[in-house]
């Protein structure tokens, strides 16, 4: 039986990695190791020289063992691989990501650098997002397809699978792209908002939509209602 690893930046207890959960125990045993609280935005950082708590928690989705850690997705991967799954993992999925990683935003994804941790590993190792918009039903039909496809596709040392499924009504959904290359157009972008003068100020960093993405990439593919596979690393 296959030994599987979750994990995420959004928390042990989000939907999406509830979501994931329900999909992962028809292909083996299932361990989480998740962050115990938001971690969105801290891309590969790992704790260094300071106490990682780890504790198991009840979790809604039978047979999981769910364990929370106060450290990052990747401190979470470590955790799991080396201490938590017996043996360490055959498999790692790390999601499902609150929005998409897409573009240039992929470096800042936690959920992207759980999944990169585990390609360190050597482990394969697969980052799903999807989008904001409340729609769940083509993630919910196809992630199990295509993680059927993944388990057995190893990319080169180092590189995982990007997955970004479009959260759209399924009547909307246009299909399954593959091979998508990583767009030069962030999805997002910052809006700085400063306050004060020169000798003291405050700075809130927000976001706005990004540029226009170009065919053939990850952004455009989401952006036109396709789920989106590459490979990153």
């Amino acid at each position: 039986m296959r030994k599987i690893l979750l994990s995420n930046d959004d928390g042990i207890f989000s939907e999406g990695l509830r979501r994931l959960s329900a999909i992962a125990v028809k292909y083996g045993e299932v361990w989480i190791a998740a962050p115990e609280s938001q971690r969105s935005g801290c891309s590969h950082s790992e704790t260094i020289n300071d106490v990682i708590d780890v504790k198991k928690v009840p979790f809604p989705v039978e047979g999981v063992h769910a364990y929370s850690c106060s450290g990052t997705p990747a401190d979470c991967i470590k955790v799991g691989m080396r201490i938590l799954v017996p043996g360490g993992p055959d498999f790692v999925v790390t999601g499902i990501n609150y929005g998409y990683n897409c573009g240039y935003d992929i470096q800042y994804s936690g959920t992207a650098g759980a999944a990169m941790e585990a390609a360190t590993g050597k482990c394969v190792s697969v980052a799903v997002s999807e989008g904001r918009d409340g729609y769940h039903e083509v993630a919910d039909k196809y992630l199990p397809e295509i993680l059927t496809k993944l388990m057995d596709e190893k990319p080169e040392k180092g590189k995982i699978w990007n997955v970004n499924i479009p959260s759209c009504p399924p009547e909307k959904f246009n299909g399954i792209l593959e091979n998508r290359s990583i767009s030069g157009t962030a999805f997002i972008i910052d809006e700085f908002t400063v306050t004060g003068d020169e000798e003291h100020m405050s700075v809130t960093v927000g976001a706005k939509p990004g540029g226009v993405p170009e065919p053939g990439t990850d952004l455009w593919a989401v952006a036109n209602n396709y789920i989106s596979i590459g490979i990153v690393g």
